[in-house]
């Protein structure tokens, strides 16, 4: 199931170092994917202006269609969506985004869209830059810029990582919301951070135990993007490690969240650690601070759709 940070309010900053233009996109902003004649759509598409508080935002699985900004729009678009169990995405971090109007963030659509019967799964993301190319006139290029990162590494004294249970898992596609399914497992999906999210039961919401992330079968790239997001900052995974293992992680929340929204989690427990220290102890994983190079998109013109 999704969760609430997620939908946060988005802010934009980049380094100011350029390295090299790695790929400039087309016209119409497909060209990322190689993309020319042929290009995936939905059937059809509605979109309407959502005056309503900006706030709501953080109500909505997924961010998708409902009061959804532009910029919102082309971080799930254009993320990596390389997990093989189906329908598990996280937005590029605001800092992976750059260069356009002031109303791409400012601004909220309610946009509905259906794909046809035998659309592909898999190119349900592709359908979503088709239609930010089609009706907000999106062009975008690639820049690798030098970024302020994480570095994910081993600790001092090696990995943690609990060993991947057997499970029974089920995918959900893009465009569908995950929902439980007794007996199934949704493998592969980070969820929380989450208030009193304990390690033996997910549902287990506890006065005191902080925030909990947990996920079954879970990939190094997966937490990697999950800790990206909810830090608002990349992670450049240096572990090494390919397999999947089980999450289980408590920390009290702190200033260094700064993906999520002001206030979430509730106030600090001083019992637990933060986010950085929990990772080591309990995972035996180190984030680091540093400079490295990030691919970066950087939107060139974007226009506001007319509504239907």
């Amino acid at each position: 199931m999704p969760t609430m940070w997620l939908l946060r309010s988005i802010r934009i900053g980049v380094g100011p170092g350029i390295l090299a233009v790695a790929v400039v996109l087309g016209t119409a902003g497909y060209g990322l994917f190689g993309q020319s004649n042929a290009r995936p759509a939905f059937q059809s598409v509605s979109i309407k202006r959502n005056t309503s508080n900006w706030s709501e935002r953080f109500r909505h699985g997924m961010g998708m269609n409902t009061n959804a900004s532009l910029l919102l729009l082309i971080q799930f678009a254009y993320a990596n969506h390389d997990n093989p169990m189906l329908g598990h995405s996280l937005p590029l971090p605001a800092s992976e985004v750059a260069g356009g109007p002031a109303w791409i963030n400012s601004e909220g659509y309610d946009i509905e869209v259906k794909a046809g019967a035998n659309a592909d799964p898999k190119q349900w993301w592709l359908m979503w830059q088709t239609l930010l190319a089609d009706r907000f006139k999106l062009k975008l290029h690639r820049e690798t810029r030098e970024l302020s990162v994480y570095v994910l590494t081993a600790a001092k004294n090696g990995f943690k990582l609990p060993a991947a249970k057997p499970a029974d898992c089920i995918s959900f596609p893009p465009g569908t919301k995950p929902r439980h399914i007794p007996g199934k497992v949704d493998c592969g999906y980070v969820f929380g951070p989450a208030f009193g999210l304990s390690a033996g039961n997910s549902r287990a919401y506890l006065a005191g135990l902080g925030l909990g992330m947990v996920g079954r079968k879970v990939r190094m790239a997966d937490l990697s993007r999950h800790l990206a997001s909810i830090l608002d900052r990349p992670i450049l995974d240096k572990t090494g490690l390919t397999g999947e293992f089980d999450l289980y992680l408590n920390f009290t929340p702190d200033g260094a969240l700064m993906g999520m929204p002001r206030g979430y989690g509730g106030p600090a427990n001083p019992n637990l650690p933060n986010i950085f220290a929990a990772l080591e102890e309990q995972l035996g994983l180190k984030l680091e601070p540093a400079n490295g190079p990030v691919e970066v998109l950087v939107i060139d013109h974007a226009e506001r759709p007319t509504e239907n």
